[in-house]
Order: C-alpha cells, then sequence, then structure tokens
C-alpha cells in the first residue's frame, strides 16, 4: 500500500531549510518521492516508512512537524490477460 503524507514543518525559512529536510529525508527507506517546499512535504511512502519515522527525521534536521495528514491507496490489480501478451 502506498501512503502520501502532508507535512507541515515549522521554523523553515530558505532553500538552506529545505535542503536539510531532504537530506533528512534521503535516510528514512521507503520514500518513493517527496516534495519539499518551506513551511510543507509532501512525501510518497511505502509501509516502511512511518509517519514517526518521518517526523523523527525532520526533528533530527532541526526542525518541528506542526502536523499532519495521510491518505493511503492501495495498489490497483489489472486483470489477467489469456492471450499471453502484457
Amino acid at each position: 500500500m502506498l501512503t502520501t503524507t502532508h507535512l507541515q514543518i515549522a521554523g523553515m525559512n530558505g532553500v538552506h531549510a529545505v535542503r536539510a529536510i531532504e537530506t533528512a529525508l534521503v535516510m528514512v527507506h521507503g520514500i518513493t518521492l517527496m516534495e519539499v517546499r518551506v513551511g510543507s512535504a509532501k512525501i510518497e511512502h511505502d509501509g516502511r516508512a512511518t509517519p514517526e519515522a518521518l517526523r523523527a527525521a525532520i526533528s533530527v534536521a532541526g526542525f518541528e512537524v506542526t502536523g499532519h495528514r495521510e491518505e493511503k491507496r492501495g495498489l490497483r490489480v489489472l486483470p489477467r490477460s489469456d492471450s499471453g501478451n502484457v
């Protein structure tokens, strides 16, 4: 199952803060996509990356997560083709 987590992050001001958070999040296993902006982050991840792990990584970088919400979605299973073509 893939999850998109939207985070509100306090204390960010400028590109340096964005880079610091990106660097910290790279260490969290399971992230497939991240968009970090001043004050927020949108992170797509699988089950290995928990909200607690994301929050901890951002805290280590020196910032505080002040709010979050998650969108979970399963993977769509495509019908099998009997013709052998994929």
